[in-house]
């Protein structure tokens, strides 16, 4: 199976989103390096990579932990991912899929 050229987006893609690139898109919404409409979909890795290096630079900001965000970004973040967890969870994900191999 040949894996595709470019994402299938954030409202396509597996598990409702909760995927490493789901949780990047996710976590560019919190940090407003993109509205919360753009989904990515037809973006190439490339892209995706370089979206990767802004999200990250943005928690080396703050020890890479929600507890230190300040309290605009701590709430914006909550909302942008209960929000992702409920639509995933309605979706028939359970996130066990994590957690399998933690026996």
């Amino acid at each position: 199976m040949n894996k595709p050229d470019t994402y299938v987006g954030i409202n396509n893609d597996i598990n409702g989103g909760m995927t490493t690139i789901g949780k990047i898109i996710r976590d560019a919404w919190v940090f407003e390096l993109l509205p919360e409409t753009e989904t990515c979909e037809g973006w190439n890795l490339a892209g995706i990579d370089a979206l990767l290096q802004k999200v990250n630079a943005e928690w080396d900001k703050y020890g890479c932990l929600v507890s230190h965000l300040p309290d605009e970004i701590a709430k914006r973040h909550n909302q942008i991912h209960s929000a992702a967890l409920q639509k995933a969870r309605e979706a028939g994900w359970s996130g066990e899929s994590e957690t399998d191999h933690e026996e």
